[in-house]
C-alpha cells in the first residue's frame, strides 16, 4: 500500500496546515481541549464554524453546483488528518454539513437543496438528528413517532431521545411513520422540522460524565410544511440509511488519529507515574498499541476503497465492534493509572479530566449507534453470510 501524498494532496495539506496555524488561536484553540460542548461555549463554536465557512472548508466534497469545493476523498482525508492533528474543536455543524447536506444532495428536491444547503455552508443554521426513540434505538424500523398530513402541513406527534445538540439546533431531521397502513420500513418518511415552535419541547439529559450533550425531544402537534419530506413519502428508511452511511465517511480516520493522541498521553502518564515497570500495565499498553495499529491499517484499507469509488458497507460494523471495546479498555487503564486522583473530578481542560471523561462516556460506546449485539448480527448475517436468527 502506498501512503505518500500525491502532489495535489501535498499542496492541499500545506494549505490546511497553514490556515489552521494562522486561525486556530485564542478562544478557538481552547475549544480543542474541551471534552464536550455546552451552552457556555456554543457561541464560540458557532463563530468557529462560520470561520471555516468563510474560508471554504465546509462542504469540501460537495459538488461545486451546491457550493462545495468538490475535492477528492484523498484531500478530504488530508483535511480530517490536519484538523485533528491541530486539535481542531468538535464541530458545531457536524449534523448539517456531515449528515443532512450530503443527504439533501443525494435525495433532496431542488427546492430543499436551495433552501437548506447555503445556510449550512455559512454556519448560519444548525441541525440535529431525530432517529432514536425510547423503544426504537438499534431497532430503528420500530419508530413510533407519527406524521399525519393535514392539507399542506404535517402534524407530528411522538418522542425522540439521545438527540445530540438539540438544545442548540434550529432544525431536526425526523424519521417518522407517515404510511400508517404499511408495515416496518415502508411506513417511514424522513421529514425536516423546525424546532422553535410551540409543538416541540427539548429537554437536555445529563449523562454519567456530567454533560448534557444529549436531549429528549417531544413532538405534540408540531407542524412542518408538506414539501419537507426528503426522498419521498414511504422512502424514509432508504434516506435514513443514506444519512448513516455519510456519517461513517472518512470520520473513522480522524477518530483513529484522536485515539492515537489519547494513547500517547496514557503511555506518558504510565511513565511519569512509574507504572511502566509494572508487567500488567506494560501488557495492557502493548495490547492497546497493537489494536490501535490494527485500526489504523483497517482504516487505510477502507480509505483505499473510498478513493476507488466504493461506498460504506456492512463491514463498518466490524470497526464499530472493535473501537468501542478498545476505547472502554483504554478508559479503564486510564483510571487505573490515575489511582486515587480518578475519584475526584480533575480541572477541566486537563489531560486527567479528559481521561475521567473517557472512562465514563465510553460506557455508552457499546450501546449507541447500534449496540454490540446488533453489530454482531450485522457482521454474521451480512458480512459472513450466516443464517438469520
Amino acid at each position: 500500500m502506498e501512503f505518500a501524498d500525491s502532489p495535489e494532496a501535498a499542496r492541499f495539506r500545506t494549505e490546511v496546515r497553514t490556515w489552521m496555524t494562522e486561525h486556530l488561536v485564542g478562544d478557538y484553540r481552547s475549544l480543542g481541549t474541551s471534552a464536550e460542548m455546552g451552552a457556555h461555549d456554543w457561541h464560540i463554536r458557532v463563530a468557529w464554524e462560520q470561520e471555516l465557512g468563510r474560508a471554504g472548508w465546509l462542504g469540501l466534497t460537495w459538488p461545486k453546483a451546491f457550493g462545495g469545493r468538490e475535492v477528492s476523498v484523498a484531500e478530504e482525508l488530508v483535511f480530517a488528518q490536519e484538523y485533528t492533528l491541530a486539535n481542531g474543536p468538535q464541530r458545531a455543524g457536524f449534523f448539517g454539513e456531515g449528515l443532512l447536506g450530503p443527504t439533501l444532495i443525494t435525495f433532496g428536491s431542488p427546492e430543499q437543496q436551495s433552501r437548506f444547503l447555503p445556510p449550512i455552508l455559512k454556519g448560519e443554521e444548525y441541525w440535529c438528528q431525530g432517529f432514536s426513540e425510547p423503544g426504537a434505538g438499534s431497532d430503528l424500523a420500530g419508530v413510533r413517532t407519527t406524521a399525519v398530513l393535514d392539507g399542506d402541513t404535517w402534524r407530528i406527534d411522538g418522542q425522540k431521545v439521545w438527540t445530540s445538540q438539540a438544545q442548540f439546533a434550529q432544525w431536526i431531521f425526523v424519521l417518522c411513520r407517515t404510511e400508517l397502513d404499511e408495515k416496518a420500513h415502508k411506513a417511514l418518511s424522513y421529514i425536516l422540522v423546525p424546532i422553535d415552535q410551540p409543538g416541540v419541547e427539548v429537554r437536555p439529559l445529563k449523562d454519567l460524565s456530567g454533560n448534557d450533550h444529549f436531549c429528549e425531544v417531544f413532538f405534540d402537534g408540531a407542524v412542518t410544511a408538506s414539501d419537507l419530506v426528503v426522498g419521498g413519502r414511504g422512502n424514509g428508511w432508504k434516506t435514513a440509511m443514506g444519512t448513516l452511511g455519510f456519517e461513517r465517511g472518512t470520520a473513522f480516520m480522524a477518530q483513529q488519529l484522536r485515539f492515537a493522541k489519547e494513547f500517547a498521553k496514557v503511555r506518558d502518564l504510565a511513565v511519569d507515574r512509574g507504572h511502566d515497570r509494572d508487567p500488567e500495565i506494560r501488557q495492557r499498553l502493548a495490547r492497546a498499541y497493537g489494536e490501535l495499529e490494527i485500526m489504523r491499517w483497517s482504516g487505510m484499507r477502507n480509505v483505499t476503497r473510498f478513493i476507488k469509488g466504493g461506498q460504506p458497507g456492512p463491514e463498518g460494523s466490524i470497526g464499530k465492534l472493535f473501537w468501542s471495546k478498545w476505547h472502554q479498555r483504554l478508559g479503564e487503564l486510564e483510571v487505573d493509572l490515575l489511582g486515587a486522583d480518578a475519584l475526584v473530578m480533575q480541572p477541566e481542560h486537563s489531560d486527567e479530566h479528559d481521561m475521567q471523561h473517557t472512562f465514563l462516556f465510553s460506557r455508552a460506546h457499546t450501546i449507541y449507534a447500534g449496540s454490540t449485539e446488533i453489530q454482531r448480527n450485522i457482521v454474521g448475517e451480512r458480512v459472513l453470510g450466516l443464517p438469520r436468527e
